[in-house]
């Protein structure tokens, strides 16, 4: 799942960088291009209505400037005529309009009609391209257009050129907003797809996310002229598709940021986004009523999808940024990734606006579609992190899954092994003691060497049953008696003076360095042995001259004891096994020491681990929960 957001953000950025390219950058040479600069407008009202005979024989045209163009339509007029003296213009030439404000549109050469368009939807942009011909040279173009909207009239140059090349700037300039647009489209329904191999805990950011891609692939889609030039009869299904996908837009963007901070707080997050939701459904509502009676609830229908829109997205926005800065403050890096994504999202549609309004009017708004890339970015990222997290989480429990399966495992087994001691032990250990002693007798009786020596192995053996039997009392009397506050360097002391010939019979050295200000709460024959243990399996596994270095020391609450040697190292799957009941690397050994040293730590509130490399040594890490000389005293 790691790749798929890299993927989806690749797809994205692919498609939407021919976008950011101007328009213009696509034209044609300009050769054999005639830009008419100055053209004539007439108004027209509900009062005054002409035929394209009669227009052209009125006077009070006004002649307009392309570089200052008209298109407000003063409050009297329904509609307005346009006409444009052709020049001198060569064979399978063409006539491009830019930009053209209208919703109904009808072009005459003199007063042959060559173009009929009605819309009875409310989408007033329209783009233009009519083929001309050397006949129709110092001949006037007139274009009539009505509209119940605002704005009316020509807003960009006007160019004559070769039908062919117009052609395909006519077709380039909007079907990379229909790419852009149709890949966020195929993102969102990959996302879909996938959601059916997604954990229910991830589905509603994942379907949120979709939404509001879904939702921004329409826009961009619905917003350009494409549509309504190619396939204008769909066009209130165009208007009806717009108005869905903007509300249900809020309460996606508003969901998917509350899966990813949460609901902030006092819930507000949470409550707006249910506010929202009441507001789509209204919404809904008022479309639906608009379609079947436009006439009758369109003031409803433009106050929920015109002015309470704007003042809902606004109070979201303002919203998500301010959670956003608060977040980003507290140090939360998910908040940096989405704030670096809307504040692109916001530059670019600002600069936009600025360009805009610098411009008259005379602008067309291309660069918030890269505002829109960017937010998209940062989101798919954020979850693409946040599956990471959940990725990692789940590796982690698995790990602490399996450690606690291991723990149990050694209880069990602990719990077996106390169970044998206590039943068997006590029974087992006093014929052995009978035994013992008669074999010395005999051993002491007997002036056969060859026998002597029979008796004497028999002798050791004895006593290392009795050693076993020893070890299985520890588990089946788990209980320490006479706790106490331990000095930690006196005890190891008394350890080092025990060890330290049995060390030099080996050719090892010990060396032990331990603070006097060291306190744990035990009992000290207990410890001793559990330390005594550690350091005869070091003793053991050295080879000629070895060295056993131990050293403590106090850390963040804790009494933390290492040994350390140079001996003989194990393996990765042995190290695991340490502890394991019957586990020994030595030939005769039973595995029980190690087990009563573990079992001993863990009694005092300890922990053990090991850290070895074959052929390079074993270090084993003890700790214990500090203590202090004042809890001695409590204590008695």
């Amino acid at each position: 799942m790691k790749a798929m957001p890299k993927a989806m953000v690749i797809v994205i950025v692919l498609l939407s960088l021919l976008s950011l390219i101007p328009p213009k950058a696509y034209g044609e040479a300009k050769a054999d291009r005639i830009t008419i600069q100055v053209w004539e407008m007439k108004w027209e009202s509900d009062a005054s209505h002409y035929s394209p005979e009669t227009v052209l024989e009125e006077d009070g045209w006004l002649p307009i400037q392309a570089d200052d163009p008209v298109t407000v339509k003063p409050d009297e007029a329904t509609g307005a005529w346009i006409k444009i003296d052709l020049p001198e213009i060569a064979d399978r030439s063409g006539i491009y309009i830019k930009k053209m404000f209208g919703q109904n549109v009808q072009v005459y050469l003199d007063s042959k009609l060559i173009y009929d368009n009605k819309r009875s939807y409310r989408y007033d942009d329209y783009r233009l391209l009519l083929p001309l011909s050397a006949e129709d040279t110092r001949r006037s173009l007139l274009i009539h257009t009505e509209t119940t909207m605002k704005s009316l009239g020509i807003s960009e140059e006007v160019v004559i050129g070769d039908y062919q090349q117009l052609t395909s700037r006519f077709f380039k300039v909007d079907i990379l907003d229909v790419v852009l647009g149709s890949s966020f489209l195929f993102v969102s329904i990959v996302m879909l797809t996938c959601s059916f191999f997604l954990s229910r805990q991830l589905l509603p950011a994942w379907y949120s996310l979709s939404t509001v891609i879904i939702s921004i692939g329409l826009f961009i889609i619905i917003y350009s002229p494409f549509m309504y030039t190619y396939y204008g009869t769909y066009g209130t299904a165009y208007i009806f598709l717009f108005d869905v996908a903007m509300i249900i837009f809020m309460p996606a963007l508003t969901y998917y940021f509350e899966c990813m901070f949460g609901s902030g707080p006092y819930g507000i997050i949470r409550k707006f986004r249910s506010a929202q939701v009441v507001y789509s459904l209204v919404s809904l509502f008022s479309i639906a009523l608009y379609d079947l009676y436009p006439n009758v609830f369109y003031p409803f229908y433009h106050i929920f999808t015109g002015t309470l829109l704007g003042i809902s997205l606004i109070i979201q926005f303002i919203l998500i940024v301010g959670m956003t800065i608060v977040y980003v403050v507290k140090g939360n890096k998910d908040a940096i990734i989405i704030s670096t994504g809307f504040s692109l999202f916001a530059a670019l549609a600002v600069s936009d606006l600025i360009f805009y309004y610098t411009r008259d009017s005379q602008y067309t708004l291309y660069l918030w579609k890269w505002g829109v890339v960017a937010f998209i970015f940062s989101l798919i990222v954020l979850l693409g992190k946040r599956f990471t997290q959940n990725h990692e989480q789940i590796v982690r429990y698995s790990k602490e899954l399996e450690m606690y399966n291991y723990q149990l495992q050694r209880s069990e087994k602990m719990e077996v092994i106390s169970q044998l001691a206590a039943s068997v032990a006590h029974e087992v250990r006093n014929p052995l003691q009978v035994t013992r002693g008669f074999l010395q007798l005999l051993s002491s009786s007997n002036q056969n060497e060859k026998e002597r020596s029979y008796l004497k192995l028999a002798i050791e053996e004895l006593d290392r049953a009795a050693t076993i039997i020893t070890n299985y009392l520890t588990f089946a009397k788990p209980q320490l008696e006479q706790i106490k506050v331990l000095n930690l360097a006196e005890e190891l002391s008394h350890v080092e003076g025990i060890l330290v010939p049995l060390a030099n019979l080996q050719g090892g050295k010990i060396e032990i360095n331990v603070p006097a200000n060291l306190y744990v709460c035990g009992n000290s024959s207990k410890l001793k042995q559990a330390v005594i243990n550690l350091i005869k399996n070091s003793i053991e596994s050295l080879r000629g001259n070895g060295r056993i270095h131990l050293w403590a020391y106090e850390k963040k609450g804790e009494i933390i004891i290492h040994i350390r040697d140079n001996g003989e190292g194990m393996e990765e799957n042995m190290l695991k096994r340490l502890g394991e009941p019957y586990f020994s690397n030595k030939s005769k050994g039973t595995g029980l020491g190690l087990m009563v040293t573990f079992r001993i730590i863990e009694l005092m509130e300890g922990k053990l681990e090991f850290k070895s490399e074959k052929g390079v040594g074993t270090e084993a890490i003890i700790r214990f929960p500090a203590a202090s000389e004042k809890m001695e005293s409590a204590m008695s």
